[in-house]
């Protein structure tokens, strides 16, 4: 922060116009004349009660009085604060000592060509979701108060780290928007208005984002502004990239799907014509006249044609550069914090398979690593581990630190949230509401088993109900059963890792068409974990906090010592604070 007048006190500095205001009458008065060197404490307290004004400035609502070259004060000028001063002058109090505010010209410690922080090796978008347009500005102050706790951890757990500086970047992509214009704002009825216009515009995000005609307007949107950003900090920043700076992403709410989206290039168009495309070869078994099936016969000549030639296209433009991504930068790390990923991802078509990897969802190539953070009552939040791992539905989530000196979080092993139990049919395997057992309440508590396992278990039955009948037609052979998709997936389960193109748009389609396994393997452990949950508090109110934990992962210490701990790679211990 630069500044030239400071508050006494807080050290915080004055408003820039009414600084240079301040400073160009003090120069045009005392301009020549000595001032202290240093500020002493006994200096800074002592008042000015026996000496009367020399000059005086007004300002628009606030008025500086000069007693000396060093002693000025700040009044206010609204009305309680006039009334204050003419109380407390009348009972024998001076008017600084009374309502004045000392202003000091210069910093209480002299600068250094040294005295600046680290050149910064890790920047930080932080990305919101919906309800922007409600409370504009809103990400900003989130952002700051994220901000203020990691300094705080840094100081206390990472002194060390004096040649490392992680910057966090508050990114707004929703006033930009044009959308609909005012079409929902006109057809909403006056009555109940304002809980109306609570809704329009906070959940009215999610119907966009959902709607094909704006989807794309959103995710080019938070593109634009993210490589914006990202190249107007590069441009001041010359040393960044030469230096091999990274850059990671914390998403909040519909932040996360927006941004995994852009990450992967799911492209819902193309989803939507090979689904098209699949049942238009679905063949009409009724009797058919001469001439259909002559006609028939020629259109499917043609669309076999057609098809080659689409592969010969394919072909070519497979020998050219590789689309450039969406992105100007590779994102090392990937924070979603209170995210509805998980439910997208599901009615995606994407199961839970054989693989011990995040890259079944997202993969590295595209990120280094993937964090699911939330509470265990945010509604809005669901984990993504069992979309991997089937069974990890019944292994609790990792717990975030909130001590000294942890077990690192890769070294903590797996608890489960049952005892496992081998089911006795396959339709029991995936407990119903009315069928499952009541769980014991545990000490991350059990609001983790209503919300988060219920959830994501009914999610992940999609694919036995509707779901599944929507995308079993993309699965390799719609003639065999799912049992034997599933055992010729395993064996091959490398192979089609290292075949799988890298390129973003090609990573969303095949996903679509991976077949769930018919059986889940608990001898299983995910690679790396990626569902992180926050502890709940010990006088918590369940109620409350399903209202308030949404929001409230800004001011978290554990929130910001989680986001270091990953951001610095572990490289040292966490140390102790200094007592």
């Amino acid at each position: 922060m630069r500044g030239q007048w400071f508050i006494d006190g807080t050290w915080l500095p004055l408003e820039e116009e009414e600084s240079d205001l301040i400073e160009e009458e003090h120069l045009n008065h005392f301009r020549g004349q000595q001032m202290q060197d240093t500020i002493e404490t006994d200096l800074v307290v002592k008042t000015v009660d026996s000496k009367d004004a020399i000059h005086s400035l007004k300002l628009s609502r606030t008025h500086v009085d000069w007693h000396s070259v060093d002693e000025v004060y700040l009044y206010s000028d609204a009305t309680t604060s006039k009334i204050a001063r003419t109380v407390t002058q009348k009972l024998g109090f001076s008017k600084a000592s009374s309502s004045g505010t000392r202003l000091h010209r210069g910093y209480v410690e002299e600068a250094s060509p040294e005295d600046r922080p680290p050149h910064t090796t890790h920047i930080v978008f932080v990305v919101h979701g919906i309800g922007q347009k409600m409370d504009q500005g809103r990400i900003i102050k989130n952002t700051g108060m994220l901000r203020e706790g990691v300094r705080k951890m840094e100081d206390k757990h990472f002194s060390k780290h004096k040649d490392e500086h992680v910057e966090f970047l508050p990114v707004e992509w929703r006033s930009k928007l044009t959308l609909d214009g005012d079409t929902v704002e006109s057809i909403t009825p006056d009555k109940v208005r304002g809980l109306r216009d609570l809704l329009n515009s906070s959940a009215m995000d999610i119907m966009y984002y959902n709607s094909p005609l704006y989807r794309d307007e959103i995710t080019k949107g938070l593109t634009q502004e993210l490589n914006r950003l990202y190249s107007l900090f590069c441009s001041r920043n010359p040393e960044f990239e030469e230096k091999g700076g990274k850059v990671s992403i914390v998403a909040h709410s519909l932040g996360c799907v927006i941004t995994y989206d852009i990450i992967t290039g799911w492209d819902p168009v193309r989803f939507c014509l090979q689904e098209h495309r699949a049942v238009e070869e679905e063949t009409d078994l009724r009797w058919m006249s001469y001439e259909e099936k002559q006609l028939l016969q020629q259109l499917k000549n043609t669309r076999s044609r057609l098809l080659d030639l689409e592969n010969q296209l394919v072909a070519l433009e497979a020998s050219r550069p590789s689309v450039p991504p969406a992105l100007k930068f590779k994102v090392e790390n990937f924070f979603c914090m209170g995210s509805p990923l998980a439910v997208f991802l599901a009615l995606r078509g994407i199961r839970p398979g054989i693989s011990c990897h995040q890259d079944h969802i997202l993969p590295t190539s595209i990120c280094s690593r993937l964090f699911n953070v939330f509470h265990p009552t945010d509604p809005v939040a669901y984990r993504l581990e069992p979309l991997i791992l089937k069974h990890y539905s019944n292994i609790a989530p990792v717990q975030i630190h909130c001590a000294t000196n942890p077990t690192p979080y890769d070294e903590i092993r797996p608890s489960f949230l049952n005892p496992v139990k081998d089911p006795p049919s396959d339709t029991e395997s995936i407990p119903s509401p009315s069928t499952s057992p009541v769980l014991l309440r545990k000490n991350y508590g059990e609001s983790i088993t209503s919300l988060g396992k219920a959830s994501i278990l009914g999610a992940a039955s999609i694919g036995k109900g509707i779901g599944g009948i929507l995308f079993s037609r993309f699965s390799r052979s719609n003639s065999q059963p799912s049992v034997s998709l599933g055992l010729e997936g395993g064996p091959n389960c490398e192979e089609e890792e290292q075949s799988r193109t890298e390129s973003q748009s090609a990573y969303g389609l095949s996903t679509m068409i991976r077949p769930m396994s018919p059986t889940a393997d608990t001898s299983l452990e995910l690679e790396r974990r990626i569902d992180f949950e926050l502890r709940e508090g010990l006088v918590e109110s369940r109620y409350w906090s399903t209202v308030t934990s949404h929001t409230g992962y800004w001011c978290s210490h554990d929130i910001a010592l989680f986001l270091l701990t990953f951001i610095y790679k572990q490289k040292s211990t966490i140390s102790a604070p200094n007592v």
